[in-house]
């Protein structure tokens, strides 16, 4: 896949040495001077990400982050018949947000957003006006790496989980945030195509080590067109890893993304992991989710030890419409100071806050009521995407 400057997508043919091939095409940085995209190029020469001498590292989420990005329902998304049912979820995540760092809000209307968010301390609140197709920050937001220990920012190529949904004004909102001067000046915003990633679909420990499913990196117009070694060669590329954790089993009824690990697994430290536990033995979940907590088990850290593994309750069932929600207490939301939780009006909740309270003892876990999100099949971490310190003004 590819993408024009509209936002749409066209297909490419790569060379057959695609290990080669998509790592020139792919590194290419954004200008914001002249709105064009230039090949990287350092004393004449082109750079290839990974075989610099500075090393490059995915943050993990617990890293200080400069802010979040949430990205606005509006009338023109497909909230538009539940508008007034999810609009207080997200000012209810702003405003925890807006407690403990600066919230990126990108808008349809600003004054519209600062009508339905009362008050609050505007100071830290960036608004920047754009139009949209929907909200998952997570999936078309930026993602940050440091290189030699500068920020900078990676736009992959979005294109609605595999060209399930339309996305091409979303597939530019990382664009016009470089281009309305969002980023610390010395921030490079580059230009991942044809490369597609989504956010929600890797976690970091911040230490060299990626966990990842198989079913989402692989799948129907993603990077289908590279096998599994050439994906991992990419991923280790482009984030710096030494080690990726490939989960081949898991999934949730109604997950539109194709397995996002951000749903079922997530590091809670470079020794932890939290994850999503079935066991009813009725539930349809079962099977796939007892094969992922054995990976899970099998897996070692770097230093070869087990990883302390956290289970999280299987969420009560939340059916709407006659179709089961994809509803996880794995995607929470790790911020400054808190980590912000989906509930589900269940009682379970409590469980869930008491259970990840011990996992981030110094930190505040906050419960929101997600149940809203859950209609357009995503949850907390989803409408959500941090920037690390020393990348948002």
């Amino acid at each position: 896949m590819n993408g024009n400057d509209d936002g749409t997508y066209y297909s490419v043919f790569l060379c057959k040495d695609a290990k080669f091939c998509v790592s020139t095409v792919l590194n290419r940085v954004f200008s914001k001077k002249n709105s064009t995209f230039t090949p990287p190029c350092r004393n004449g020469t082109w750079i290839i990400t990974g075989l610099c001498m500075n090393k490059i590292v995915l943050p993990a989420e617990w890293y200080p982050q400069s802010a979040v990005q949430l990205t606005w329902p509006h009338q023109y998304t497909d909230w538009a018949p539940i508008l007034n049912e999810v609009l207080p979820c997200f000012v209810e995540i702003a405003k925890e947000i807006i407690k403990r760092e600066t919230l990126l809000i990108v808008c349809l209307n600003k004054e519209e957003v600062r009508h339905q968010l009362g008050n609050v301390d505007e100071s830290r609140i960036i608004f920047r006006e754009m139009m949209t197709n929907d909200t998952w920050a997570r999936d078309h937001g930026g993602i940050t790496v440091f290189e030699g220990g500068m920020p900078k920012v990676y736009d992959f190529v979005f294109n609605g989980w595999g060209m399930k949904f339309a996305a091409n004004r979303d597939n530019q909102i990382v664009r016009h945030l470089s281009l309305s001067n969002t980023f610390v000046q010395d921030v490079e915003v580059i230009n991942m195509q044809p490369f597609v990633l989504e956010g929600g679909s890797i976690e970091s420990d911040g230490r060299g080590t990626l966990l990842t499913t198989v079913e989402c990196l692989c799948s129907i117009n993603r990077n289908e067109y590279l096998p599994v070694e050439q994906l991992e060669y990419h991923l280790k590329d482009f984030f710096g890893a030494e080690r990726i954790l490939w989960i081949k089993n898991g999934y949730l009824a109604g997950d539109d993304t194709d397995s996002h690990i951000d749903m079922l697994a997530r590091f809670c430290d470079e020794h932890t992991i939290a994850y999503v536990q079935c066991e009813d033995q009725a539930d349809e979940h079962y099977d796939e989710l007892k094969q992922m907590e054995a990976e899970l088990i099998a897996f070692r850290t770097a230093t070869g030890k087990p990883y302390r593994l956290i289970p999280l309750p299987m969420a009560d069932e939340v059916v709407w419409n006659g179709e089961r929600l994809p509803a996880s207490y794995a995607n929470f939301l790790i911020i400054n100071e808190a980590a912000l939780v989906p509930f589900y009006l269940s009682n379970r909740d409590e469980i869930v806050r008491k259970t990840l309270q011990r996992a981030f003892p110094e930190r505040e876990v906050v419960g929101i009521n997600c149940l809203p999100l859950l209609k357009q099949h995503g949850s907390l971490h989803c409408v959500t995407m941090q920037y690390p310190k020393g990348v948002v003004l």
